[in-house]
């Protein structure tokens, strides 16, 4: 580490702890303020004097100390809940809107109440994110009482609800909901013909539980609402079979971290013999170049049983971070397609996209942002990059005394297989609980088969439910238990030593407390950070150790193997330098990341900053801010959301194709830009040019019925999904100077040499 990074890591642990000593010193004024003798009634009373100040303009802050006294007496009467000092300055730095890193089984629900509590004073409403629908109606119950006791109102809302219901629970003082829902409400609001019909009130506050998956593990994933659908056959499976027919090592390369494929000249020669197309490279070939690299991508770099799996005949994805099956998950629809092909089944078109927008463009839509996780300050770089989000460290109520160990390192993969089942049945014979971390739905259940075969039983979570997942987890800490989990399975739920049994804990933890293990190490440090997390809480005894082998996927990308030069041996290595050679590996992966979001987001922010202007202009009607006539309100609504479509259809035709435009050495982001920007500013013109024919048709009038006959209505039908773009980043990374070379031969040198190879 040079002199540089080591000032900036000293400046910055400097000013944590500057932080923290105004936190506590905040958190004794917050103690010295004793409610203990206080009566319920006089209680209530003080809220309702608080939200009277907090509506009359008195700033919060001013308030931070009295609300936050109230929440903490309220807690203890209503919860049997005593906050401790660092959940209180956890809920200050909340406050003031940093993300804070507050360990495993120290209280972030709890913590998140105050700050909850004192914004939602305003009236304007707070939503809290949440993991998965289970958490958010979880929390909303338990933490209810607190809210109710208060003389504020707090629901959840959960997927499958009725517009009704979701519109009550948006209109709560504090709603718990998780990101993706929040933001399929949104897409749904912004394609309603009528305000009636909309869910959300402006934004105001948000608290983004498990900050660390849904701001930066999920954060570019698009949200999509679209039309019905349709079941089709498509000329994919042709590209399918062309692609077979190409899958051979001589006739395409990878890059050099194998992320994108690419034909190289052979192969190009051979797929242009296939397809009968002539030069592949041609401007008027590129639709069939963009779909034969979908179906190289899904024949050569998407695995069946590690990236999806097929299941009643349809595609269903797995989760990068997770390794679970991700529900209503989609590819790009070129890909999704290309896929789909690839197995035989039956193409269903996505139907025409009415809006979409990334989780992190949603999140940025609320003025005042603020998170929590238990593992942010290995990418706090990310946080302050995207979100200006300063990342603040909070101490344990508790030392950690989990001893996390070396990682043990094996040749080969069926060495460390067999360690691993060893080790596991070992340290299951003595009773102590075991919790093992795996990458995919497939290692999970290879590792259960073989634990089975050694007599070791076990739980599997590979969970599609979540509710049932939470308690399978929430038991990984008892007596004997062994639970093999992806890992981020049971997120947000506590790992308690016995099961939550005290005589059982004292006996867990004269054992050792919980053991995690680890059977890979992830790209990031920080997804490897949350399992070693599950154990240790609140000053537990625990360990955490990660097994891996050469031939694993991320090593072997890097040619590790190949730079240990050990023979096959069925031991552990002992070479301590092969462990820092892993977290470099990590480093340079995270910084590679964080590179291609940075790029990806040139390509979406263009996008998302014409949606909210167009949306902006959309809102202003909808709420009748114009003075229009009720037609000429439905008619430009009507308009303004068709010509976004085309739009987004466009985007969508150019994000597949765009970095064609590298081989014609222009920059493709720069040309990607010009030619939305030139599309958006057409779209005014259309959409009064197409209100005045159809004003003209209706003859101005204001019958709804003449609306419907004119085709003027909601959809009847749409379906919200979400796109896998990790795959779509990868086909528009880079392309290497081969190729371009081998394009320029043949744009350039074949007319004018008439080069029979070429």
């Amino acid at each position: 580490m040079n002199i540089a990074v080591k000032f900036m890591q000293k400046f910055k642990n400097l000013d944590n702890q500057n932080k923290l000593k105004v936190y506590r010193d905040k958190t004794e004024l917050i103690r010295k303020r004793n409610m203990e003798a206080w009566d319920d009634g006089r209680l209530q009373e003080e809220s309702l004097r608080l939200q009277k100040e907090a509506r009359s303009g008195t700033p919060l802050d001013e308030l931070l100390v009295d609300a936050y006294a109230l929440v903490c007496e309220a807690a203890k009467r209503k919860l049997g809940l005593q906050p401790y000092e660092v959940q209180i300055m956890a809920a200050i730095a909340l406050h003031e809107r940093f993300l804070i890193e507050q360990h495993t089984g120290e209280g972030k629900t709890l913590s998140a109440v105050m700050p909850a509590y004192l914004n939602a004073l305003t009236g304007k409403g707070v939503h809290v994110l949440t993991f998965n629908d289970y958490l958010a109606k979880r929390d909303a119950e338990w933490m209810g009482p607190v809210y109710r006791f208060l003389g504020l109102t707090v629901n959840s809302v959960q997927a499958g609800m009725s517009l009704y219901e979701k519109r009550e629970a948006y209109t709560k003082d504090i709603t718990y909901v998780t990101a993706k829902e929040a933001g399929f409400d949104y897409l749904r609001d912004t394609i309603a013909l009528s305000e009636a019909d909309t869910v959300h009130r402006p934004f105001h506050y948000v608290i983004v539980d498990e900050a660390d998956s849904l701001l930066l593990d999920e954060a570019r994933v698009p949200l999509v609402i679209s039309g019905d659908s349709a079941s089709s056959r498509s000329d994919g499976f042709r590209f399918a079979e062309v692609a077979r027919q190409l899958k051979q090592a001589e006739l395409y390369d990878f890059d050099e971290f194998q992320r994108n494929v690419y034909l190289n000249e052979a192969g190009a020669e051979k797929a242009e013999s296939l397809l009968g197309c002539g030069n592949l490279y041609d401007s008027h070939n590129s639709h069939l170049l963009t779909s034969l690299n979908c179906a190289l991508h899904a024949e050569t770099l998407l695995m069946k049983d590690v990236d999806y799996i097929v299941r009643d005949g349809k595609i269903e994805l797995i989760e990068e971070y997770t390794g679970r099956v991700a529900e209503n998950r989609y590819l790009p629809d070129g890909l999704q397609a290309a896929l789909t092909a690839k197995e035989g089944l039956s193409s269903t078109a996505s139907g025409k996209i009415l809006g979409t927008i990334t989780i992190q463009h949603f999140i940025s839509l609320y003025p005042q942002i603020c998170g929590m996780t238990a593992t942010a300050h290995a990418s706090r770089m990310e946080f302050k990059d995207i979100y200006t989000l300063e990342v603040v460290q909070i101490p344990p109520n508790r030392p950690n005394i989990r001893i996390d160990h070396p990682h043990r390192i094996y040749t080969h993969k069926e060495a460390k297989i067999k360690s691993l089942v060893h080790e596991i049945s070992s340290v299951h014979k003595s009773g102590r609980p075991i919790l093992i971390g795996t990458s995919s739905v497939e290692e999970s259940d290879m590792l259960a088969k073989a634990l089975a075969v050694a007599g070791v039983p076990c739980h599997v979570l590979n969970a599609k439910n979540d509710a049932e997942e939470a308690g399978i987890i929430a038991k990984a800490g008892e007596t004997g238990a062994v639970t093999v989990s992806t890992n981020m399975a049971g997120r947000g739920v506590d790992i308690r030593l016995g099961g939550g049994d005290p005589a059982q804990a004292e006996v867990v933890a004269k054992l050792g407390g919980l053991y995690v293990i680890g059977t890979h190490v992830n790209e990031s440090m920080r997804i490897d950070d949350q399992l070693r997390g599950r154990s240790g809480r609140q000053g537990d005894p625990g360990d955490s150790v990660f097994y891996v082998s050469l031939e694993d996927e991320l090593l072997h990308r890097f040619g590790i193997h190949k730079a240990a030069r050990a023979p096959k041996q069925d031991e552990a290595l002992e070479e301590t330098l092969l462990s820092s050679k892993i977290t470099s590996i990590q480093r340079i992966v995270m910084g590679q990341n964080f590179d291609i979001h940075k790029e990806l987001n040139c390509y979406s922010d263009m996008v998302e900053d014409q949606r909210r202007i167009l949306h902006a202009e959309r809102l202003r009607i909808l709420k009748g801010e114009e003075l229009m006539s009720p037609a000429e309100q439905r008619v430009r609504l009507f308009y303004i959301d068709e010509f976004w479509a085309d739009h987004l259809a466009y985007i969508s035709y150019l994000r597949e194709s765009i970095h064609l435009e590298s081989l014609a050495s222009r920059n493709p982001i720069d040309e990607f830009h010009a030619q939305i920007t030139e599309a958006y500013e057409q779209i005014p013109s259309k959409v009064n040019s197409a209100s005045e024919n159809m004003l003209e048709r209706l003859g101005g009038s204001n019958d709804p019925a003449e609306w419907e006959r004119f085709g003027l209505k909601s959809h009847t039908s749409t379906r919200t999904y979400i796109i896998n773009d990790q795959y779509s980043q990868n086909m528009r990374s880079s392309w290497t100077g081969t190729t371009v070379f081998a394009y320029w031969i043949r744009m350039i040198m074949k007319p004018v040499f008439k080069l029979s190879k070429y």
